[in-house]
């Protein structure tokens, strides 16, 4: 059999998955990076996906799942919502997600989040949502919601594995080991509940400047580059009984 091109990267740069299973002992917060209209929604924008996706929608499915269960048990959530001022592109990307639109809004199945007492929600302007909660007076929601929660970990969900994920997780875990973060141990990266775009590269030809992004690849190679950095990745999630 000959092999494919995801395989031979497999097995050149392996990525070990481990499971998690959530319990008291170890207070864990959910980020979700980026489940809106405009990433996830079919037909909803320029980076929104043409055709249904199985891989975002594994995903989609898997987040709201975990929301669920993490408002449950009075977990504490934190969801990032890309959000774009109209006249303030960001580049290499066409105009996507501008504020106050569908696009920017969580998916319909998690717009319950909106009223939720146990979720903080966060509208950023730049890919890495870490920087993307620095307030005007110098303050950063994420770092408080992390000291304010005494979160001991985070597991970190949403859209895309190798972007807006990446940058985030690559962030927070640099600022933890700083000592920004206190308490906060470990970072997490749920394989299963994070996707990414798909773009071959004979579409890419055809469009002026893109990049060719194959999705299982560029996924695979997300992980890879968190783990790198020290993140945890796990391809389950799972709860004792809290």
């Amino acid at each position: 059999m000959v092999s494919t091109t995801i395989d031979l990267l497999k097995k050149d740069l392996p990525v070990e998955e481990g499971s998690l299973v959530l319990s008291q002992d170890v207070k864990t917060g959910l980020v979700l990076v980026d489940v809106v209209n405009g990433f996830c929604t079919v037909g909803a924008g320029n980076l929104a996906p043409m055709q249904p996706d199985k891989q975002i929608s594994d995903m989609v499915e898997e987040s709201v799942r975990l929301a669920r269960l993490f408002c449950e048990k009075k977990l504490p959530v934190f969801a990032f919502l890309d959000s774009h001022h109209p006249d303030i592109p960001e580049h290499p990307y066409p105009p996507h997600c501008i504020a106050g639109t569908d696009e920017s809004r969580l998916v319909p199945a998690l717009q319950w989040l909106e009223n939720e007492p146990n979720a903080t929600l966060k509208c950023k302007d730049c890919i890495d949502g870490f920087l993307g909660s620095i307030e005007k007076d110098g303050s950063n929601l994420f770092v408080d919601w992390v000291k304010n929660n005494q979160i001991k970990a985070i597991l970190a969900v949403g859209i895309c594995t190798d972007i807006c994920v990446l940058d985030f997780v690559c962030s927070t875990l640099s600022a933890r080991n700083r000592r920004i973060l206190i308490p906060l141990e470990d970072v997490i990266v749920y394989s299963s509940a994070c996707a990414t775009f798909d773009l071959p590269i004979h579409v890419a030809k055809n469009i002026n400047g893109a990049l060719a992004h194959p999705q299982d690849l560029v996924h695979h190679i997300g992980l890879y580059m968190a783990k790198g950095r020290g993140a945890r990745i796990v391809s389950e999630v799972s709860f004792a009984n809290l």
